[in-house]
């Protein structure tokens, strides 16, 4: 199918699933903990799933990452219209980290190996769902870190598919990326990114056995850790809502555009994965280096959070 085809066939999905979405009421209304003032539709990252479903019927991804995503997705949906008990959230992505794990056939590896990947997973898709938090976000946080892995030649064979990706979040981008968002992606939309990003990662690593790649989502991952830190500090329930990642005091203590800070993200995360890249072509990119990276990364969050958050106290 044409590329120029595909993304209009999403933008067309888009449009009407804000028809079906206004007529039932799925919106997000907004709270003490939100980062938006007004009433917006829910669920338009519905066309992540629905990009993957397609790619798996042009033959770009397998049936099991496919079912996966699907059913993580159903399941966000159904939390997005009326929310339900942690119980069947973990049991949907339980299982589709079994068939993540089928796929990437890694029930062959130590079985050591296998709980910490669980672990990190669950972590991760969890993490990128907490920070799905202003207008943009998101996609433009996935967008660069797909065009990443499309720049290596390890995921040559699987280009058409992240193209497919990259296309979806144009379609979303454009309801979203905006000072008034038409749409948010909601969990149906983040969740499912977050384990598609995190299947990638994993797949990345295995195929070149490069670790570092995993810095490839450093941006998000250093900031909702430490945010869950220094949230467990303040014996905070850590899985509630609230406003405490630095992009939210970014955009709304300190006043800050959210398109603003979403770029910020999205282009710092550009810039250390074209660093990451450059690094690995040249063979330099070492397990002391990763980690120097890493603290790096850590030291700069840490000293510009503790400055952000001194700013907020003085006003």
């Amino acid at each position: 199918m044409n590329y120029i085809t595909l993304l209009f066939l999403f933008i067309d999905v888009e449009l009407l699933y804000f028809k079906i979405a206004d007529f039932y009421n799925i919106i997000d209304k907004p709270n003490s903990r939100s980062s938006h003032t007004s009433i917006t539709l829910r669920g338009g990252g519905v066309i992540f799933p629905i990009a993957i479903l397609t790619a798996c019927i042009l033959g770009y991804v397998s049936w099991a990452l496919t079912v996966a995503v699907l059913l993580v997705a159903i399941v966000s949906f159904i939390d997005d219209i009326k929310p339900l008990s942690q119980l069947p959230r973990f049991a949907s992505h339980a299982i589709a980290i079994g068939l993540v794990f089928y796929d990437l056939n890694l029930f062959t590896q130590a079985l050591w190996l296998l709980p910490i990947v669980f672990i990190l997973l669950i972590g991760w898709v969890n993490a990128f769902n907490f920070m799905d938090g202003i207008n943009g976000i998101t996609v433009m946080y996935a967008f660069v870190v797909i065009v990443s892995f499309s720049f290596l030649e390890i995921n040559k064979e699987s280009l058409p598919l992240l193209w497919t990706m990259e296309l979806s979040c144009c379609a979303f981008g454009i309801f979203n990326v905006r000072k008034k968002a038409k749409t948010f992606a909601g969990d149906v939309g983040s969740i499912s990114m977050a384990l598609f990003l995190g299947f990638f990662m994993i797949k990345t690593i295995l195929v070149s056995g490069q670790v570092g790649y995993l810095l490839f989502l450093s941006v998000y991952g250093i900031d909702a850790v430490i945010t869950i830190f220094t949230r467990i500090k303040k014996k905070e329930n850590i899985l509630e809502p609230h406003r405490s990642h630095l992009y939210q005091y970014l955009a709304n203590e300190l006043g800050y555009s959210h398109i603003l800070v979403s770029f910020m993200y999205a282009f710092i995360q550009l810039l250390i994965n074209v660093l990451l890249i450059f690094l690995d072509s040249k063979g330099s990119l070492s397990l002391p280096i990763v980690i120097c990276l890493l603290l790096f990364q850590i030291t700069i969050y840490v000293w510009i959070r503790s400055r952000v958050v001194q700013k907020i106290n003085l006003t």
